[in-house]
Formats: C-alpha cells, sequence, structure tokens
C-alpha cells in the first residue's frame, strides 16, 4: 500500500533575492486573466456576449483590479481578519489592508468586488448587467481553478485528517504549526535535530527547561524549505504529519473546472439564453459545491450557526443566484435581441 503524498513542493518559481521572487500564486492570477481574456474575445467575436471585441482587454484589467483584487482583498479582512484578530490590528496599521501576502484573499469578497464593478460598468456603458455578469460567469471558475491550484503547490487551505493509506491523502508538514498539532510538531523538531542537516537548523531554536523546542514560524519555514532537498528531513516531519483532504483539488475541480465546463457548454449550446441564467447559474453551482467541499476543508476561521464561514456566505449566494434566474425569467431578453 502506497503511503500518503508528502507536500514538499516549493511556492516560489524564481528567486531573484529575498524581496523579488516570482510565485506560483502570482503566476496562477497572470495566467487566469489572460484565459479569461481569451476566451471573452472568442465569445465577443462570436457575438455570444454583449461587449465589443475592442473593449474586452480593458474590461478584464479594470475587473481584475477592482473586482478581484480589491474586493478580495477587503473581503478577507472584513470576513476573516477583523472577526479573528479585531478591529484594533488595522487601526494600528492601516497598511495591513493591502499586505495580500498576510492572509491572501477571500473568494467570496472577489465575487462581490466584481458584482459591484460590473454594475457600475454596465450602467456607465449602457449594458445588461445581467448580460455582462454571463460572460464573467463563464471565466470566472477558471480563475478558481488557477488559484486552487497555486493554494495547493503553497500548501495551504488543505482538507481536514483521513485516513494515511488513501489514495488521495496528502501530508502538509505546514499544518504542523497549526493550534492543536503542538506534540506532532515538538516530536517533529526532536527527530529532525537528530540528522546531520537537521541538527544545525535545530541548534539556533531556544528550548525550555523542559527541552521543548519554542519554534516560531520563520524557523519552521526554514526547515520545511531545507525538507525538499534533505530527505532525512522531509521524512522526519512526514512521520509526525497527519494525512489529509487535499481539499484545493477538489475545489479547483468542481468550483472551477466543472462550473466553467458547464457555463460554456450553456452559452455555446443556447447562443440565445435569456441574460441572467448563466450568471444565476454560476452563483448556485458555486455555492453547492463549496458547501459539499467545505465539509473537508479544514475551517480557517470561527464557525457560524455551526456551519464554516465559507459554507454561510455561499448561502446567500444560492439567494443571489436564485434573484437572476428570476429576473432572466421575467424579463426574457435574449442576447442580441
Amino acid at each position: 500500500m502506497l503511503g500518503a503524498f508528502v507536500h514538499n513542493l516549493d511556492p516560489v518559481i524564481v528567486r531573484f533575492s529575498d524581496a523579488l521572487q516570482l510565485r506560483w500564486y502570482g503566476l496562477s492570477y497572470v495566467a487566469g486573466f489572460f484565459v479569461a481574456y481569451l476566451i471573452l474575445t472568442r465569445l465577443s467575436q462570436k457575438k455570444l456576449w454583449v461587449v465589443d471585441e475592442q473593449k474586452v482587454g480593458d474590461l478584464v484589467t479594470y475587473t481584475a483590479l477592482f473586482g478581484v483584487f480589491i474586493g478580495g482583498r477587503l473581503g478577507y479582512v472584513f470576513f476573516y481578519m477583523i472577526p479573528r484578530d479585531g478591529i484594533q490590528v488595522i487601526l494600528d496599521d492601516p497598511m495591513t489592508i493591502i499586505r495580500v501576502w498576510d492572509g491572501g484573499m477571500a473568494s467570496h469578497g472577489g465575487i462581490l468586488g466584481i458584482m459591484i464593478f460590473t454594475f457600475i460598468y454596465s450602467r456607465r456603458h449602457q449594458l445588461s448587467w445581467a448580460g455582462l455578469g454571463d460572460g464573467i460567469s463563464i471565466v470566472a471558475p477558471l480563475g478558481v481553478l488557477f488559484g486552487r491550484i497555486a493554494n495547493f503547490i503553497n500548501g495551504e487551505l488543505y482538507g481536514t485528517t483521513t485516513r494515511e493509506s488513501a489514495w488521495w491523502a496528502v501530508k502538509f508538514p505546514k499544518s504542523l504549526f497549526e493550534r492543536g498539532n503542538e506534540e506532532n510538531l515538538q516530536n517533529a523538531i526532536h527527530e529532525i535535530a537528530l540528522t546531520e542537516k537537521g541538527s544545525a537548523l535545530t541548534q539556533t531554536i531556544t528550548q525550555a527547561t523542559d527541552g521543548t523546542f519554542l519554534v516560531d514560524y520563520e524557523t519552521f519555514t526554514k526547515i520545511e524549505s531545507a525538507a525538499r532537498d534533505h530527505p532525512e528531513i522531509l521524512k522526519a516531519l512526514a512521520s509526525h504529519t497527519p494525512a489529509r483532504h487535499p481539499s484545493q483539488l477538489y475545489e479547483g475541480l468542481l468550483e472551477g473546472l466543472v462550473i466553467f465546463l458547464i457555463l460554456y457548454g450553456l452559452r455555446i449550446i443556447f447562443p440565445k439564453l435569456w441574460h441572467g441564467v448563466i450568471t444565476g447559474s454560476f452563483f448556485i453551482l458555486y455555492a453547492i459545491f463549496r458547501i459539499v467541499v467545505e465539509n473537508v476543508r479544514e475551517p480557517d476561521a470561527e464557525k457560524l450557526l455551526s456551519l464554516t464561514k465559507g459554507q454561510f456566505y455561499s448561502t446567500f449566494m444560492i439567494a443571489i443566484g436564485a434573484a437572476f434566474l428570476v429576473y432572466a425569467m421575467r424579463r426574457k431578453e435574449p442576447l442580441n435581441a
């Protein structure tokens, strides 16, 4: 029986210096926007979207900036950071808001940001908001797909524990630094200290009088990085790391690839589909898949009403999706009417 895959992927593609690095996470956004541009341009050429071909590039750029980045970051700050750390963390250092490397962004915030931006854009350019949203909704899942792959490479947003013998199981060493895994972390560090390379790394770690290592995150990151080149360190980490669901890949597959194929198929097969049907379908499908996958994803915040925050916010998406479908059925406004 094969053991679980031990995650040791490097999130950095190229290191120019400590301050300048090309990371998979950043590349995933570039790839997502580039593919979105290609697909939306193709839809415009075939008259399957309300936006003219010449305006696609600018729209994708503005949506990325004002919708995805600003909406996604503010979503993380207000939905996760402030409820967890309090408003004082922002008052003490307002620049925390723009530090996207500190916690990242929230997908629900990004979706809300896109809704607000496209509403303003549609009014300024006298376009159907629902029709504009239909095109964005088709390509948005691809951004989710690339983003979740990057999350997996980063070893973050992992799933709940599962049996080590499962073929899908993955061991994420980063999970050792999470609350509740203190004993496993100590056991791993003690074992690493017995290895040739690990002994040098652990010498810089302060030890309490009871022999407990006082490990900070920066030091743990160095150990995790060294494990990529030293199998004995990786083995020590793996022996004390529980196997987990790779929930990032589940989300990328369901919330990304599957939804894209469904919505793109609807657009091609039913070119006269009413404005809003695709947008409403995106919200409902995304919410359903997110709620399902959240059952095997390690919660990154306190629960609300026995639901993870991802599940809680997704319930509102179902209501929004239903509203778009009702709008579409009442207006019955086909594309290129």
